[in-house]
């Protein structure tokens, strides 16, 4: 019998024809108990094409993870990927332009596992980028929020 490996569905995903940033519905499922989970992915940069730094990324993932949960958006629900983009936007406006060190969750020895590879700055500057391309509702058109 072999081994069978799980299907991972971002995986399965033409990263070449999405056209990023964008937030774009993966699934919904339901408990035993009728709750539902809506599962999105938040992409900031177009794939393969850009990739941002470690420290801003790692201080954009700790900011969101407050504001959102983080960049495989989970909710209790079930939402437009028009509503989530702009949730987005308003996570990413907030770190470009308000976010201080004491918005920044998590950043000592104690309470994250890399600690050290922050970088506030940088994490304000790709969120400006960000903004400034404009969050789609569609990973393969552009419907900017």
């Amino acid at each position: 019998m072999a081994d069978e490996k799980p299907v991972v569905e971002s995986f399965q995903l033409d990263h070449t024809k999405v056209k990023a940033p964008y937030v774009r519905y993966i699934d919904t499922q339901t408990g035993p108990n009728g709750d539902v989970i809506s599962n999105y992915d938040l992409r900031l940069v177009q794939p393969n094409e850009n990739a941002i730094p470690t420290g801003g990324l790692h201080t954009i993932e700790h900011t969101i993870a407050v504001l959102l949960r983080g960049f495989h958006l989970l909710t209790w629900g079930e939402h437009s990927t028009q509503d989530v983009a702009k949730a987005l936007k308003e996570a990413l406006e907030f770190i470009a332009y308000e976010a201080t060190w004491d918005d920044v969750p998590a950043t000592t020895i104690e309470s994250c596992g890399n600690y050290r590879d922050h970088s506030l700055f940088t994490a304000k500057e790709w969120a400006k980028d960000i903004l400034a391309k404009g969050i789609s509702s569609d990973p393969f058109e552009r419907k900017v929020v």
